[in-house]
């Protein structure tokens, strides 16, 4: 019986499919499946929540026979009739919904089945499992208690605040609802009644100003964002009764008040901007609500002036974050969307698009050439696959057709235009890219050093700190994020992980650069002959400014030059190297002489990386190196080597290093290297003698010498 039942079911995917073909417009009706009779109105007229009658515009057209029913004092019918439009409705259409050919992966069918009773009340949440399941694909934690669903279930130790706060963003329900759609199989939509059902007992929305955390940011934000399409995907089930509409929709009339009531500040934040994404598309999607109007400016208006909000100068958003960049821009074209297929871009600026260019831009220049992306700031290089940021580009390809480069990097490099440029610049932000092509065996570095006045809380102090790529391998991995803290040791390990000695970048007595001195600025950006050049400083202490030069030399190898100096003497400057994947996969080459040190990598497939570190002045000259960890996500860390190298800051001098970064194959091409590296603008000086205009060094590597330098 199993058998044929699969059958039936692939059959009717396959119909599906075909059915797909057809082009689908706003009031074409919806033609899977069928729309089940409304049921009979004889339910009790208590069982239906009458704020629902309240809250309808019962005069919106389609609403007539619930409008008398209603007057007529039956209000299990009226609801019954609301239940009925709603099923037949074709006046909205709603772009991130696909009623026509649903489709689901095995880990979405995972999540859907793992949160129901059967499966336990697992519930999915966001860079949180409890392990893997004999499937391969991740278990999540069990949230089942005595027969029910204890919401305040967290796993033993776990004391991490975005646990707290994912798990009440009911991240599983909408792929939930999309696998119900695709299969009809109605344990889906009662499980989701159960618990969503359950929930709203246990959480009531509150009216007014409140501090719930469950009723407050993102919680509130997120479900309503995903609330009117779970509702799309379940309103035809059997299952969804006139009583459950009422719950849902006075629900989500609820959500709506309650961000309105509670609006985030700075208005500058991922978080408003969430608020006002969901506030705008409940004033298009759900216009039957007699607030739906209010709604709809409010959202257009806040939206539209948003536009301008969240995006620095360069095109960057202005948290810092790519991750959250990437979001920001995706919740701009997913409203754009929704309000093109509604007949509603006359409420937006007509730049609104064209303001998301340079955004788009960024991404593609900031991603590595395999699409991956490191873990600058808070970002989690492990939810960014190959495939999510695909369909990213992909969306900037819809937005922009007419930009080659875009096309070509969203094609997978079929169609379009090749990058022909080798250096990207986002000076405002503090991003800066340097590479030798744009394949997946291309070599790239990305320098930066933000510029962060406020003190943004997903920005790292880690200026001036740079990640590096070769070939689909990362040799300076960014630390990452590790945890967004909680209890006193998530806390601790936050800091650990932002600290400014785990980046790859200059310290003072390895003291982590603070709030107010996050002011990155680019000083030059030039090419000189075959050498691409960025200068970019960083005030980073009181008293100890780090200026970093980087050379790209022939496009082959870099020449890094930190120079710590200021009015501060009497303390250690540190350079800070943390090194790729695997504490068996780097050596520590420390039998170079007094002021040279370094590391190479071991790696067999000839995609290697040589690191060597040479002092201007070797006053208090000091040299370590050990393993340490960076993490790609949420309570996941990778071990790894990391060297140091520190000298003393003398009074009136400088404290100079020249690092080089050469790529190699095979261990054998490190024999005859004759590398070495000095500063030649302190020739017949005082060493350490720092030059504000400028510097010059020389070079030789191969049997080949390059000077190189720059005048600011």
């Amino acid at each position: 019986m199993r058998k044929i039942t699969l059958i039936l079911i692939s059959l009717a995917i396959a119909a599906c499919t075909a059915e797909s073909a057809k082009e689908f417009k706003p009031g074409d009706p919806d033609l899977r499946p069928e729309v089940p009779e409304t049921p009979a109105a004889t339910g009790a007229d208590s069982l239906i929540d009458a704020r629902l009658f309240e809250l309808m515009n019962l005069d919106y057209p389609g609403l007539e026979s619930a409008k008398r029913a209603h007057e007529e004092g039956r209000e299990y019918e009226a609801a019954a009739y609301i239940l009925d439009y709603y099923r037949n409705r074709t006046d909205v259409f709603n772009p991130a919904v696909n009623i026509l050919s649903p489709s689901f992966t095995a880990t979405e069918k995972s999540i859907a089945d793992q949160a129901t009773e059967e499966g336990e009340w697992r519930f999915y949440i966001r860079n949180y499992a409890d392990g893997t399941g004999d499937d391969g694909l991740p278990r999540y934690y069990s949230f089942a208690k005595d027969g029910g669903i204890d919401w305040d279930y967290a796993p033993e130790g776990m004391q991490e605040q975005e646990y707290f706060y994912q798990k009440h963003r009911h991240q599983w329900m909408l792929t939930q609802a999309k696998v119900y759609k695709a299969t009809g199989d109605e344990k889906y939509i009662r499980a989701w009644m159960s618990a969503y059902g359950d929930w709203l007992s246990r959480y009531p929305c509150p009216t007014g100003k409140t501090s719930q955390m469950q009723w407050t940011g993102l919680q509130t934000s997120e479900r309503a964002i995903d609330q009117p399409s779970i509702f799309q995907y379940y309103v035809k089930s059997e299952s969804f009764t006139p009583e459950w509409l009422s719950t849902f929709l006075v629900a989500y009339h609820g959500h709506i008040s309650s961000i309105l009531a509670n609006w985030y500040e700075p208005v500058t934040s991922n978080i408003r901007l969430s608020q006002e994404q969901a506030v705008t598309m409940a004033g298009i999607l759900m216009p039957e609500f007699k607030d739906a109007p209010a709604w709809l400016s409010t959202g257009t208006a806040a939206i539209g002036a948003q536009a301008g909000i969240q995006f620095n100068e360069d095109g960057v958003q202005n948290e810092l974050d790519p991750s959250y960049h990437i979001g920001v821009v995706e919740g701009f074209y997913n409203l754009y969307k929704l309000a093109r297929a509604n007949d509603k871009l006359d409420l937006f600026p007509p730049d609104y698009i064209s303001k998301l260019h340079k955004a788009a831009r960024f991404v593609m220049d900031i991603i590595y050439p395999n699409f991956s992306l490191d873990n600058f700031n808070d970002t989690r290089s492990a939810t960014w696959t190959k495939s999510v940021l695909g369909r990213n580009l992909r969306m900037y390809r819809e937005m922009f057709p007419d930009d080659a480069e875009i096309c070509w990097y969203a094609s997978g490099r079929t169609s379009g235009t090749e990058p022909s440029s080798f250096v990207q610049s986002y000076p405002v932000s503090g991003y800066y890219m340097l590479r030798d092509g744009w394949q997946e065996s291309s070599m790239m570095l990305v320098l930066k050093n933000n510029y962060n006045p406020d003190n943004k809380w997903h920005c790292q102090p880690d200026n001036n700190t740079i990640g590096l790529y070769r070939n689909g391998r990362r040799f300076l991995p960014d630390a990452g994020v590790y945890t967004y803290g909680g209890s006193a040791e998530d806390n601790n390990n936050r800091l650990i992980y932002r600290s400014t000695e785990m980046h790859n970048t200059l310290t003072k007595n390895k003291l982590t650069i603070d709030a107010s001195h996050q002011k990155g600025r680019l000083l030059k950006m030039a090419t000189s002959g075959s050498t691409e050049i960025v200068v970019s400083e960083n005030d980073s202490y009181s008293d100890l400014s780090h200026r970093r030069s980087i050379f790209f030399v022939e496009r082959k190898f870099f020449v890094i030059v930190d120079e710590g100096y200021g009015s501060g003497s009497g303390f250690q400057v540190n350079l800070n190297f943390k090194l790729c994947e695997g504490k068996n996969n780097s050596e520590i080459d420390e039998e170079l002489g007094d002021g040279v040190y370094g590391a190479r990598t071991l790696f067999t497939d000839n995609n290697n990386m040589l690191f060597r570190t040479f002092c201007e002045t070797t006053d208090g000259y000091l040299a370590e190196n050990s393993t340490g960890y960076y993490s790609d996500n949420i309570g996941q860390r990778t071990q790894r080597r990391w060297y140091r190298v520190s000298i003393d800051k003398k009074e009136g001098l400088a404290a100079r290093f020249i690092t080089v970064i050469c790529p190699f194959g095979a261990a054998g091409e490190l024999n005859g290297l004759g590398l070495s590296a000095a500063f030649t603008d302190n020739a017949g000086g005082t060493p350490g003698t720092f030059h504000p205009d400028g510097c010059s060094l020389r070079v030789s590597l191969k049997g080949k010498t390059y000077d190189l330098s720059y005048t600011l």
